[in-house]
């Protein structure tokens, strides 16, 4: 399957955590693949670069200084950020500009079960669980040997399925944001 064959399903397993201003999408997504396998793509840039929204100038397993560029767009935003905490295979947690994220792996069946917290701004809150939604789509099939072009930023937006999908999370999220 080619990414522009590739139309996203019904918003499912995302919810927004709010306190007060800051604002946290939660999502939580079962995966096909063994945790160390699954961390891999989360951590090493060869993997990243199949899937994810920024590409990152060394891995993410490891505490410390990295530079996440946005993806899919014509001039990458640079953004320096910082590895807190890389606990192989359970826990990663990073800053992608002024945004902070933390992935939870645990055995699930076969698989696992894999939850984001990314605290993002409200106003974009749909927006990010949508592009969170594709991302993981992408990435669970590549981890299959099913791979698709990784489909992030102005390419996500010009999805059939696009505009029903934010549409879905801003309605479970209760229409708070767009």
């Amino acid at each position: 399957m080619s990414g522009r064959e590739y139309e996203p399903g019904p918003a499912a397993g995302a919810e927004v955590w709010k306190d007060g201003e800051r604002w946290t999408l939660v999502l939580v997504r079962d995966l096909r693949h063994p945790p160390a396998r699954v961390w891999e793509a989360l951590t090493e840039p060869a993997h990243l670069v199949e899937w994810a929204p920024f590409d990152a100038d060394r891995s993410l397993a490891a505490a410390g200084p990295v530079t996440l560029s946005t993806a899919g767009v014509p001039t990458p935003q640079l953004s320096a950020s910082t590895v807190r905490r890389a606990e192989a295979p359970r826990v990663l947690e990073y800053t992608w500009g002024d945004n902070e994220l933390r992935w939870e792996l645990e055995p699930h069946g076969a698989g696992t079960r894999l939850t984001l917290w990314h605290a993002i701004d409200r106003r974009f809150v749909s927006w990010g669980a949508a592009g969170w939604h594709v991302c993981l789509d992408v990435l669970d099939r590549s981890l299959a040997g099913e791979p698709i072009a990784r489909i992030v930023g102005p390419e996500a937006m010009k999805l059939a399925g696009w505009q029903r999908l934010v549409g879905e999370y801003a309605a479970q999220f209760g229409g708070e944001s767009a």
